[in-house]
């Protein structure tokens, strides 16, 4: 019989809304509580929303097929900068090929396809098979992290207190969400006209159906939320071939992991295998009778981890907060919400089942809501409640087999995260207000930054991806922004090859072409209309029609273009400190970065193939050019 290093944390959740406070004794598990506390404002909810929360589903929008040819068009433009002349040649014949031959077939397919269900998206289940048919291990691979700024008393930092209030906002959150009161989703392009309690009054009695155009009309976009029921009281569970999404809403209890007590085989560690082994080594945990066992972990709220470690500075929250130990997680949860010894937190979440605007918005609500009205206060009293009724230690049976299972999964977490750098820069010289006095977008100054600095690392232009949601739609997941254009490869290599050959005038001007281009690039791809969905569906729809794939998928430029060297993904909040992930190929990097009032950070990793901290040199030194170039000085 072994231990799993966590316990069950029962709370109150039926309509009373009663909260356990953590309170830890010495032993190595997370123990128990002594009495009840009610939320500050009574409420059991963190507001109480005069508009549904689903008020906007049923009219959202459609995410539209693009047009073939437009398609292509994009296509080939992504593709200009990063071949020469006689490989572009051939990408542009396969390319044409496919537009009129078996691409137009698949297209009109697809289309056909989606008219037939307009539930839906057209790229929402073959992005879920995506994510759930994919075997490398979830750490490092596809789970990101995005951590929590401290709280502002920092007294309510210490790990007990916030502890508490997390989980208790967390809880609210839930029932806000379930009980239809949480604000729905919307982008306010004109926030005084259309995030006002009159319009609200208004659009409340505008049938669902309908109720999309009312906010259309005031410049207020609502977003897809059909993701959020999938926040709580879900898992990714694996099977052969391909997991499963499981949610179970009847679950009543929270899962807490808290110092590594396993004897000596700590089953988080399977979590972060192989999909395929770990689904066999479920199998083998089902048949030595951790049936009821394995149901708690699913069917949990969400997972609360209590690291026993302070955190030293910003590469150590990076390294604890995307992987950790492997003992003191249970990777494949919704998410988890991580809390070091010194309070630092964060939100580690498993990705097939979502994308980051539901998280962002749940981490958005928990930070204000646990630093506005926190439920317990450094000091306060702990509970007098029996502990044996709220708190369960979960036990799991374990043979030889499952031991080394466990043993081996745990060698090769080691030896994957043993590979992985961190390293982060900020920028201090302006931000987002120089750049938009300068009429320039910072997002684009930012990648093209990315794309000087792997040329001055390099010497060369290679496949980028920057991640753009299309919740705006109806089931939107995401689109694909391609930074790298025959744009910003001329001022790159203007900037970095040729500084004494072009006027500051005419270097100021490349950063205008740069910024209006990638301005383009986002709008397309925030309306859906970019080219790496339609492509991947297309290829998706031949799959499973059991079709030879097309040749436009088999040219290397389409396997290059694919393979993404720079991955990057940027966020502000005023709950997030920062986020990251690892490099999505191994001879990449993972860039998270963000653009603030007067700063810009960047948060990057990279394996062994790439030199991390020179790339953040010449981000900073490609930044300084561009801030030198907007004072109108010459570069040196």
């Amino acid at each position: 019989m072994a231990y799993l290093q966590s316990v069950l944390l029962r709370s109150e959740l039926r309509k009373s809304c009663n909260f356990i406070s953590l309170s830890m004794v010495t032993s190595p598990v997370l123990l128990n509580s002594k009495r009840t506390y009610s939320s500050k404002n009574g409420s059991e909810y963190l507001h109480k929303s005069i508009v549904p929360t689903m008020h906007y589903q049923k009219s959202l929008p459609r995410l539209p097929v693009p047009k073939l040819e437009d398609t292509i068009k994009r296509y080939l433009a992504a593709q200009r900068p990063l071949l020469n002349d006689e490989h572009y040649r051939n990408t542009e014949k396969l390319a044409q090929d496919f537009q009129s031959g078996v691409g137009k077939e698949l297209h009109e397919e697809l289309v056909a396809q989606d008219k037939r269900n307009k539930h839906t998206s057209y790229i929402s289940a073959p992005w879920f098979d995506m994510y759930l048919s994919a075997r490398d291990s979830v750490v490092l691979n596809f789970n990101p992290f995005m951590s929590f700024n401290p709280d502002p008393k920092p007294e309510y930092n210490d790990q007990l207190v916030r502890s508490t209030n997390m989980v208790s906002s967390a809880v609210r959150f839930m029932k806000t969400l379930r009980g239809g009161l949480l604000e729905p989703e919307v982008f306010h392009l004109n926030p005084a006209k259309s995030d006002t309690e009159s319009f609200k009054k208004f659009i409340r009695w505008v049938p669902s159906a309908l109720s999309w155009y009312g906010a259309y009309m005031v410049n207020a976009y609502p977003l897809d939320m059909s993701q959020y029921f999938r926040l709580f009281n879900s898992t990714r569970i694996p099977r052969p071939g391909r997991d499963e999404l499981f949610t179970d809403q009847a679950g009543r209890h929270l899962l807490v992991v808290r110092k590594g007590n396993f004897p000596a085989f700590p089953l988080g560690f399977l979590t972060s295998e192989n999909r395929d082994v770990w689904a066999s080594l479920r199998e083998k945990l089902l048949e030595a009778g951790n049936g009821e066992v394995l149901s708690t972990v699913d069917s949990a709220l969400f997972c609360l981890c209590l690291d026993d470690e302070p955190m030293r500075d910003h590469i150590h929250i990076s390294h604890n907060m995307l992987h950790g130990n492997g003992f003191n997680r249970w990777y494949d949860k919704s998410f988890s919400i991580i809390i070091a010894k010194d309070g630092q937190a964060a939100i580690n979440f498993e990705h097939s089942w979502g994308d980051g605007v539901a998280v962002l918005r749940f981490q958005n609500e928990i930070f204000k809501d646990t630093t506005e009205q926190p439920l317990v206060h450094p000091g306060s009293p702990g509970a007098s409640v029996d502990s044996a009724s709220m708190v369960r230690r979960l036990e799991f049976k374990l043979d030889s087999e499952l031991e080394n299972g466990i043993s081996k999964a745990k060698e090769n977490f080691q030896a994957a995260i043993s590979k992985l750098t961190i390293d982060a820069m900020e920028f201090k010289r302006g931000g987002k207000e120089t750049l938009k006095k300068k009429k320039l977008s910072p997002d684009a100054m930012s990648q093209l930054a990315f794309q000087m600095a792997f040329l001055r690392q390099y010497g060369q232009t290679v496949a980028t991806y920057e991640s753009c949601s299309t919740a705006a739609f109806r089931h939107g997941r995401t689109e694909t922004i391609r930074p790298a254009s025959n744009y910003t490869q001329r001022c790159a290599n203007a900037f970095v090859h040729q500084p004494n050959q072009h006027s500051v005038d005419q270097l100021k001007g490349m950063l205008h072409e740069c910024s209006k281009y990638h301005g383009q690039l986002t709008k397309e791809a925030a309306m859906g209309q970019g080219f790496d969905r339609h492509l991947f569906a297309m290829r998706y729809l031949a799959n499973s029609k059991g079709m030879a794939l097309p040749s436009l998928y088999q040219d290397p430029a389409y396997s290059a273009i694919n393979h993404n060297i720079l991955s990057t993904s940027t966020l502000t909040s005023p709950a997030v400190s920062l986020g990251g992930f690892a490099p999505v190929v191994p001879d990449g990097f993972g860039v998270g970065y963000g653009v603030h009032d007067e700063w810009i950070g960047c948060n990057v990793s990279s394996y062994p193939a790439r030199n991390v901290h020179e790339f953040l040199q010449c981000v900073h030194k490609s930044l300084d050019d561009i801030f030198t170039i907007l004072e109108g000085r010459p570069l040196s």
